[in-house]
């Protein structure tokens, strides 16, 4: 018998409380956290630790952004509801849930498709229409849909790919770990003319490596949770 999901409430009420302890002071952002219910973009199993900012499992090694995490991430964005953003890594689509509220369209790549295929069940689910979620590298972007105001990646490597700073428009921000999976630093950075400018450090994390064209190539390396402290 499938558990029953909560609707928002006091658990969602947690992670905004988790969100402002680490700094995030975006009233848009923080409402989005507590009318996202985030037991509904959790495998059944992990339901009951969803109103806990901690990262969950998802399978194929992968676990769920630490909740607080995410709210640094996109408040480093800077959105104020106009933007086209591409997000590199949807899991279960919680984040994607979460842009959506604050940005006018989201494009998000998995490059698994079971977890694709999921986003998109829990984000239709939740009445969530201006989101699209796409199976493929996420290092090359999606330039059919280019130039995006702002792109956010959920997977560590050394370098950010150059296509994803082709893609994005100038003056548009772009957050990722930079690192070598499992001991990142967070960054945002802004497309100038000059190219990609860092702007500043955003948080110390742990996340699973950037596989792609532009990432690291294979998986043989054991992966480290996405978003763990």
């Amino acid at each position: 018998m499938p558990r029953p999901v909560p609707a928002p409430g006091a658990a969602d009420d947690d992670l905004v409380r988790a969100a402002r302890a680490m700094g995030v002071r975006d009233e848009r952002l923080l409402s989005a956290i507590r009318d996202t219910p985030r037991a509904r973009f959790v495998p059944a199993a992990y339901v009951s630790a969803a109103g806990t900012d901690t990262p969950v499992p998802l399978g194929h090694g992968q676990v769920t952004t630490q909740p607080s995490l995410v709210a640094l991430m996109i408040h480093a964005l800077a959105l104020n509801g106009d933007e086209r953003v591409l997000e590199i890594g949807t899991g279960y689509g919680y984040q994607t849930a979460l842009l959506a509220r604050l940005a006018a369209r989201v494009v998000s790549v998995e490059r698994l498709p079971d977890l694709a295929r999921r986003a998109r069940a829990n984000l239709a689910a939740q009445g969530v229409r201006n989101a699209e979620v796409v199976v493929g590298d996420g290092t090359l972007g999606l330039p059919d849909q280019a130039p995006y105001d702002a792109v956010v990646v959920c997977a560590a490597h050394p370098e950010v790919p150059p296509p994803l700073v082709t893609q994005l428009r100038p003056g548009g921000r772009l957050v990722q770990p930079i690192g070598p999976g499992g001991a990142e630093e967070v960054e945002v950075y802004e497309r100038s003319e000059r190219g990609l400018d860092r702007l500043g450090f955003v948080v110390a994390a742990r996340f699973v490596r950037l596989y792609g064209a532009h990432g690291f190539p294979s998986e043989a390396a054991p992966l480290t949770p996405r978003g763990g402290p």
